[in-house]
């Protein structure tokens, strides 16, 4: 009997010191005080863990519409949810318009963000009050932003809004951007793709430096299709920049809401490419 009632004992024991670890969240789960990443839920969690997603992005503000190769608001919502805690920094070097800074002044993390465009600079400004600079991202060290928790961004995906097409026609159309910029410091002015990739795989791995240990890098890509053929720059980029970073894996961001588009109909295979590569790399290869 001695034996049942200790055994009992050390069983409630256990339990109460298991259940002290959680907190019930109601429909949102239970919250774990020993997560070191976010402050999500066990249920959250894993529903952010899925290798494809789709969203449905709210429609822009007019003026972050002018910037060609925007994302969604929905998308950056999620990433910095899921790599960061509330009061963590986070840093965009490439910003367009200010949507990494203008997330995270709703979710209180604390933003940095630089842009070499001044028009999109001056949109972001006026979208959040957090850190924007205004340059290079290649510059970096001239702008004193401390070692940040998470870094998200998205590079130029090569020359490709150089290129004419149904969409940027229609984009022309209405007055908007089709390209960055014609300045050659911005990447997508480097016509070739050895070279191209090679600088951003350079500029990456400096930023090792203002990243955490352990901390984590999305970089959101895609494959370009060039000349009639495909140059695999997310899949290039992965293996490249695996060398310096741990890569941990890809995510599949469907845009089922793109209308098709007659390509290479009655001629030759054209895709119509409707998803984004979102690289997922951890700092912890020396």
């Amino acid at each position: 009997m001695k034996v049942d009632n200790m055994a009992a004992k050390n069983e409630k024991i256990s339990t109460n010191t298991i259940e002290s670890k959680f907190i019930d969240l109601g429909e949102r789960g239970r919250y774990c005080f020993a997560n070191k990443l976010n402050n999500l839920t066990g249920k959250e969690w894993i529903k952010l863990t899925k290798s494809w997603f789709v969203l449905k992005p709210k429609r822009r503000m007019a003026n972050v519409i002018l910037h060609p190769a925007k994302f969604p608001e929905s998308l950056i919502e999620r990433y910095i949810t899921f790599f960061t805690k509330k009061g963590e920094k986070v840093l965009d070097p490439m910003a367009g318009t200010g949507t990494v800074n203008y997330i995270c002044e709703k979710l209180n993390r604390i933003g940095y963000s630089i842009e070499l465009e001044k028009k999109y600079y001056e949109i972001g400004r006026s979208r959040s009050t957090q850190n924007y600079y205004f340059g290079d991202c290649r510059d970096i060290e001239k702008f004193n932003i401390p070692q940040v928790d998470y870094i998200i961004t998205s590079p130029p995906y090569w020359d490709s809004l150089k290129r004419s097409s149904l969409r940027q026609k229609k984009r022309k159309e209405k007055g908007l951007d089709t390209e960055y910029s014609n300045n050659e410091d911005n990447f997508e002015n480097i016509h070739n793709y050895e070279n191209f990739l090679d600088e951003l795989v350079t500029f990456y791995t400096n930023l090792k430096e203002w990243l955490k240990p352990k901390g984590y890098l999305t970089v959101i890509i895609n494959n370009v299709y060039k000349n009639s053929r495909l140059y695999p720059l997310a899949f290039d980029l992965a293996s490249k920049l695996g060398k310096y970073y741990t890569l941990k894996d890809e995510q599949i961001w469907c845009q089922d809401d793109k209308p098709l588009i007659a390509l290479g109909v009655n001629s030759a295979y054209v895709s119509n490419r409707h998803h984004i590569y979102c690289l997922i790399f951890r700092n912890e290869l020396m």
